[in-house]
């Protein structure tokens, strides 16, 4: 099989120099539109010789898959991948000496639909071509790596055109295949208009298939349909061997759930079809598997019409990110099926794109997702290249005024009449700085700041002038200027008297704060002291209005729900002499809703840490552990195998609940899993010495969840710790890459530490690489604060 080649330039010089194309972008005369069958483009060409180390470079506009001499160009899935097609598309490299022969050569390019022109957005308004109506492709095949190595071959309008057996596809149609037709040219190509320059190097991992899943259980319906369980809710597809008479069917369709009497669902798909045809040509045994589409799903629906029979059926995951960078486990197992659930979520969207789901008519790259995963993200996966990648699309869909997409790739930029103003949320927008900013704590990568940080500017100058000051007033209508999400999908509480939510006005100017804070850090860490200063005075200013305006003379925030404390005091919003009795109306949130999590999709990343940082660390664990809803780990008790989209997906009985927005594999929250590695396993990167360069050490003590181990693969090397309480004795063994350094914190509750089996203390300490073996006494609090007797009041 051909191998990959990356190109030779850094990713930011093939940025700035574009590669100088032979080739044209052609489209196939045969292809007659969106929804319509699948094309390829094809030439025969003469080589005297096979060198040995010949290269092509292709891309598309649609999907595409190459084949020479009729064998496979790579094994990526999904190429050229997702981006802003308007302004940048990928293209990739191979060597191919392998599949070339001296004499005459045949190279066929099949091309779909794709993420191009098939539907994008829901049903009520879907948008078609998004980005164009003419599937084509681009290809040059070389002597050589080299950029002017002699060409051997390049598209142009000699090439011949002709329908596929891909009957129809589409993103979120999913795929029919006619194994009986037999492809043949029956058209030429044309030449059409395309800017070479917007040809970019793929900038991350290509999407590889995973290991498979075979089938766990299985069952046959009344209807005499069979019912695959894979055991595992994924994204990907399925691939199976079958026999029997031509013409006979295979239709596939997918599901993440059965619903509570044990039948297939797949109604939360809503117009996403989601279903595979396969029609049987009858020559023996026949494998098949999708070739431009991917579901999301656990459960595999198989109706066949006709005389056939499946012998092997499996699911194929695909991803992104293929390698497990980071693990996590404990005394609690539905705690470590959590941690797996958030690495399988992570898996199933990460596909080119870090989307919200990878099922319904959606499977978009929501800003406000990606920003509070993100740094979960760069623990589980090495995330590096495919942010960076994906960033890049944010500041090319940025609009004119710093305004940032809810989406990217924004579908709605060059189709916003059914979604006008799809852009400017708070909390959503703030991706822009967020996700560069844990690419340089994980990576170090401080020229990615210095690439990014005007558009942050841009953003944060955006947010400021919503309102004209520094309270950010969003307005309460979708598609208005500076519309917010607030904290999404916020649990209410018990209908009779719902909890208090942060107010969009809160949440947006607490954002405007972070976001203008980390703009100026991330400034002066570049070297412009200019923006540094500017942002600085910003945030000044936010924070005095944020206290004047959002705190009351009694340390209360005028909201009084757990998102509003959570990031006020985290992000140090509330004024010293108000911080005590904050911190009993924070309790007090926590009391109201039966030690619950309140939160949804901004305050719930930051509840724990923020707990833990008022010196709340037991009710930190309590609101973790409890297994109600909402809660995290009830939806590992009802047989989750990913995140929920929301926090009650599935009721108590079994009831699926609102199926017009229920996904079964959403990410966000699984952003709990960095507070498990960097509170309770206790590591995390230094921001003064970044990419694990320096490694702070500081564990918080749950003893429901003895022992814990968790390790992380890092830029530096290898990270472990694990802690063990027994008896009220802790023992902190930790594990620091060469080259690197630690720094030892532990809270001021610990006694009697040693540390290498010298005295050590509860400031700060110094350690070198290798490993290293700290004991310490640990109390937990009286049973009286757990149970909340000190947490009931409404005043302090």
């Amino acid at each position: 099989m051909s191998e990959v080649l990356a190109e030779v330039a850094a990713p930011e010089m093939a940025r700035s120099i574009p590669h100088a194309w032979a080739g044209q972008m052609i489209r196939p005369l045969a292809d007659k539109g969106v929804g319509t069958p699948a094309s390829f483009v094809a030439k025969e060409f003469v080589l005297e010789r096979v060198r040995g180390d010949e290269v092509l470079r292709i891309s598309a506009l649609g999907l595409y898959r190459a084949f020479i001499n009729g064998k496979r160009v790579g094994s990526d899935e999904l190429t050229p991948g997702w981006t802003s097609y308007d302004v940048r598309l990928s293209y990739q490299t191979y060597k191919v000496s392998d599949l070339l022969v001296p004499g005459v050569n045949r190279i066929e390019i099949w091309l779909a639909d794709g993420w191009l022109r098939s539907q994008m957005m829901w049903g009520q308004a879907p948008i078609f071509n998004t980005w164009g109506s003419e599937i084509a492709a681009i290809a040059e095949l070389r002597a050589g790596a080299a950029a002017d190595a002699p060409v051997l071959l390049a598209t142009d309008d000699s090439w011949e055109s002709g329908e596929l057996p891909i009957r129809k596809s589409g993103i979120y149609f999913g795929e029919i295949f006619d194994a009986r037709f037999k492809p043949h040219p029956t058209d030429g190509t044309a030449v059409i208009d395309f800017d070479t320059a917007r040809l970019i190097p793929h900038e991350t991992m290509p999407v590889k298939e995973l290991e498979p899943l075979e089938v766990v259980k299985q069952w046959t319906d009344p209807e005499g349909r069979t019912v695959y369980d894979f055991g595992q809710n994924a994204g990907g597809y399925v691939a199976f061997d079958v026999t029997g008479a031509p013409g006979a069917k295979v239709i596939v369709e997918h599901g993440e759930i059965l619903d509570k009497d044990g039948v297939f669902y797949n109604g939360n798909l809503r117009t996403a079809e989601a279903r595979l045809e396969y029609i049987l040509a009858g020559s023996g045994t026949e494998q098949y598997r999708p070739h431009f589409t991917f579901q999301g799903f656990r459960y595999a629906r198989v109706t066949i019409e006709g005389e056939a029979k499946l012998s092997h059926i499996r699911l194929i995951p695909i991803s992104s990110v293929t390698e497990v960078k980071a693990g996590f486990t404990s005394g609690n197992a539905l705690v470590n099926r959590l941690v797996l659930n958030t690495l399988w979520s992570q898996r199933a969207n990460f596909i080119e794109v870090p989307t919200d789901c990878p099922q319904r008519d959606e499977r978009l790259g929501w800003t406000g997702d990606a920003q509070v995963f993100a740094g979960t993200a760069c623990y589980l996966a090495d995330a590096h290249d495919f942010f960076k990648k994906w960033v890049r699309d944010v500041m090319a869909d940025q609009r004119e005024d710093g305004a940032v997409p809810h989406v990217v790739p924004d579908p709605t930029r060059l189709n916003p009449k059914d979604y006008p103003g799809f852009f400017g949320s708070t909390g959503w927008g703030d991706a822009i700085a967020i996700v560069p900013w844990q690419l340089y704590l994980h990576y170090g990568d401080a020229a990615f700041l210095r690439e990014t940080l005007p558009a942050m500017v841009k953003w944060v100058d955006f947010v400021w002038s919503i309102s004209d000051g520094p309270i950010v007033s969003p307005p309460r209508n979708w598609g208005g200027r500076g519309f917010s999400f607030g904290d999404w999908l916020q649990p209410s509480g018990p209908s009779a008297k719902p909890l208090p939510t942060i107010g969009d006005d809160a949440a947006a100017t607490i954002y405007l704060y972070i976001t203008s804070t980390l703009v100026a850090r991330i400034a002066r860490i570049v070297g412009n002291a200019e923006v540094a200063d500017r942002m600085e005075a910003m945030a000044s200013k936010v924070k005095a209005a944020f206290a004047s305006e959002f705190v009351t003379p009694s340390g209360r925030l005028c909201y009084d729900d757990q998102t509003s404390y959570a990031l006020a005091f985290l992000h140090d919003l509330i004024p010293a002499d108000k911080q005590e009795a904050a911190k009993a109306y924070f309790k007090a949130t926590i009391a109201r809703s039966d030690g619950r999590i309140g939160t949804g999709f901004i305050g719930t990343p930051a509840l724990l840490p923020a707990l833990v940082k008022i010196g709340e660390p037991r009710l930190a664990a309590d609101v973790f552990l409890q297994e109600e809803v909402p809660g995290w780990l009830y939806q590992v008790k009802m047989g989750a195998t990913t995140i929920w989209e929301r926090w009650d997906a599935i009721q108590p009985d079994g009831t699926i609940y609102n199926p017009q927005m229920n996904s079964y594999n959403h990410y966000a929250y699984g952003a709990v899993c960095q507070w498990l590695l960097e509170g309770v396993a206790g590591f995390r990167p230094d921001p003064e010495a970044p990419a694990f360069t320096t490694i702070i050490f500081e564990p918080t003590i749950v003893p429901e969840l003895s022992p814990v181990k968790a390790y992380h693969d890092s830029p530096a090397g290898m990270i472990r710790a694990e802690w063990t309480l027994d008896g009220g004795k802790v023992r902190y063994e930790i594990e620091i890459p060469a080259r690197s350094s630690g720094v030892l914190r532990l809270d001021q509750a610990y006694r009697n530490v040693t540390v290498d089996g010298k005295p050590g203390s509860t400031g700060e300490q110094t350690l070198t690489e290798g490993k290293h073996l700290i004991t310490f006494d640990y109390s937990a609090p009286p049973r009286a604060q757990r149970d909340g007797t000190n947490i009931n009041a409404r005043t302090p």
